[in-house]
């Protein structure tokens, strides 16, 4: 079963070696699910979030365009699997050509899919299998600040 996600944050957590690492925190069926992301696609998802435009358009920025102008949208975005501590995660999308739908699914990084998912404004869902894995519980994550870095 797939649970609607929505984004509660991007910050800094600590991973496995004690280090500052960004983190984007999803809540799904209650749940928090954190991942870790590199510090671009961090302030790529902040940047979305805020709706701040960037200069030039940012890579999910030029991806998204593209796939407009080719007759495409994006659906929704899925973390739907985690193995050896890795996430997985799959795009929908679906083109029209000749008045004929075309559904389509890319295998994607969750930081590409979450950053994408947040300019387009389409749900972002999570498997229970990851959820079972990865979800803590939301009192384990506390803000100190609200200007997170990014």
């Amino acid at each position: 079963m797939e649970h609607e996600a929505t984004v509660e944050g991007v910050g800094v957590g600590v991973d496995d070696e004690g280090t500052g690492t960004p983190v984007v925190l999803l809540r799904a069926r209650g749940e928090i699910v954190p991942i870790f992301v590199s510090s671009d696609q961090a302030q790529s998802m902040q940047l979305a979030i805020d709706g701040e435009p960037f200069e030039r358009p940012l890579t999910h920025d030029l991806l998204v365009e593209m796939v407009a102008e080719f007759g495409g949208a994006i659906d929704r975005v899925r973390i739907d699997d985690l193995a050896d501590g890795t996430f997985y995660a799959k795009i929908d999308a679906e083109q029209y050509t000749e008045d004929r739908r075309r559904d389509l699914v890319f295998d994607a990084r969750p930081s590409d899919s979450i950053a994408i998912a947040l300019r387009v404004d389409c749900p972002i869902v999570v498997s229970d299998e990851v959820v079972d894995q990865a979800g803590r519980s939301p009192e384990e994550f506390e803000r100190e600040d609200d200007d997170l870095g990014f």
